[in-house]
C-alpha cells in the first residue's frame, strides 16, 4: 500500500511523474478542460487543526477530478469513541484514500498503519510534505527548471521546513537555513533529513544570519514564528525572532544584486509585521497565492498518482 506520509515515501522518479501529471491538469484547466480522471473516486479529512489552504484545495481537487469528498468533523468521534485501529479500518473500507491532519506525526503513521487505502499527510507536527510539493512546483513554474536553484529558509527550523529540505535533497535543489540557536536542525536531524544518496546539484548551508543565507537565492522562504500549540511561547519567540524578519532590506541583499531573480514564498497563513512585512508580502517579487494555487495542482497530481497508477 502506497501511502504519502513524509516525502521520503515517494522515490525520486515518482515525484518527477507526479509533478508531471500537475503540471498538465493545470494546463488543462487553463485551458477550460477538467478531466474527470478520479470519476467515482472518494477521499476522507479528518482534519484536527484548522485549514484554508489543505481543505479547499483537496475538495477542489477532487471535484475537479470528477471525484468526491467529505470533510468528517468532530461527529465522527476521532480519538474519542473508538481505536484508531479500529476507526482506520473501517474508514478505508469505504473510500479510495484519507488525508489526515494531525497535531501529531505518529496518529498519522498509526492511521496508515491499518489502512487498507491510501493515507495523505496533510500537516503534522513533523512534516508537510503537501506544502512542500507545491512551493517546488513554484519555483519551477517560475524559472523554468530547478537546476542550478538556491531556496533560502529565514526561520524556525519547522515540519514545513523539514519536507522542503527532504524534497530539495531529492531534487537536487541547493537550500540554506538560517534559524537562530535553539531553533535549528541540529546535525543528527539534518542528516536524516537529506538521506543518504542525495540528488546531483544539491548542498545544504546553515546559518545564523539570514543575509548570509539569501546571498544568490532564487527564493527566500518563511513561515510563522509561532505555530499552533506554540502559544504559550509566544512572546520569547517574537524576541528571539525579530531579526530573522524577511522585509524589503533582506530581500534586497537576495537574488542576483537588488533583489533581482528571487521571489518570496510563503506556506501562509501569515502574521504580517512579524515574520514578514506588508512591503515583502504584497511586493512584485511574491508568489504566496500561486503558491496556494498550486497546493490545489499538485494535490491532483498526487491523487492521480495514488489511485490510478
Amino acid at each position: 500500500m502506497r501511502h504519502f506520509i513524509s516525502i521520503d515515501d515517494v522515490q525520486t522518479a515518482d515525484l518527477h511523474r507526479i509533478f508531471q501529471i500537475a503540471e498538465q491538469v493545470k494546463a488543462d484547466v487553463k485551458n477550460g478542460v477538467r478531466k474527470p480522471l478520479l470519476a467515482g473516486k472518494t477521499i476522507a479529512m479528518i482534519f484536527e487543526k484548522q485549514s484554508l489552504r489543505t481543505r479547499v484545495s483537496f475538495e477542489a481537487a477532487m471535484t475537479q477530478l470528477g471525484g468526491g469528498s467529505m470533510f468528517l468533523g468532530a461527529d465522527v468521534g476521532f480519538g474519542k469513541r473508538e481505536s484508531t485501529a479500529d476507526f482506520s479500518r473501517v474508514l478505508s473500507s469505504m473510500v479510495d484514500a484519507i488525508v489526515f491532519r494531525s497535531y501529531k506525526h505518529e496518529s498519522i503513521v498509526e492511521m496508515a498503519k491499518y489502512s487498507t487505502c491510501p493515507v495523505i499527510n496533510a500537516l503534522s507536527d513533523a512534516e508537510h510534505p503537501c506544502q512542500a510539493l507545491a512551493d517546488l512546483m513554484t519555483m519551477k513554474e517560475e524559472f523554468g527548471d530547478w537546476k542550478g536553484l538556491k531556496l533560502a529558509w529565514v526561520g524556525d527550523s519547522n515540519n514545513v521546513a523539514a519536507s522542503v529540505l527532504r524534497l530539495c535533497a531529492k531534487l537536487g535543489v541547493r537550500m540554506s537555513i538560517a534559524s537562530p540557536k535553539g531553533y535549528d536542525f541540529n546535525q543528527e536531524t539534518l542528516k536524516h533529513l537529506i538521506g543518504p544518496s542525495p540528488a546531483d546539484g544539491f548542498h545544504l548551508e546553515t546559518t545564523a544570519d539570514p543575509a548570509i543565507a539569501v546571498k544568490d537565492a532564487h527564493a527566500v522562504y518563511t513561515d510563522v514564528w509561532v505555530s499552533m500549540g506554540q502559544e504559550a511561547e509566544e512572546a520569547e519567540r517574537q524576541r528571539v525572532f525579530a531579526p530573522y524578519q524577511v522585509n524589503e532590506s533582506l530581500m534586497a541583499r537576495a537574488g542576483k544584486g537588488a533583489g533581482k531573480d528571487c521571489i518570496f514564498l510563503h506556506c501562509l497563513p501569515a502574521k504580517r509585521g512579524q515574520e514578514v512585512t506588508d512591503g515583502v508580502m504584497d511586493s512584485p517579487q511574491s508568489r504566496i497565492v500561486l503558491q496556494s494555487e498550486n497546493r490545489m495542482h499538485v494535490q491532483k497530481g498526487l491523487l492521480v498518482w495514488l489511485l490510478t497508477e
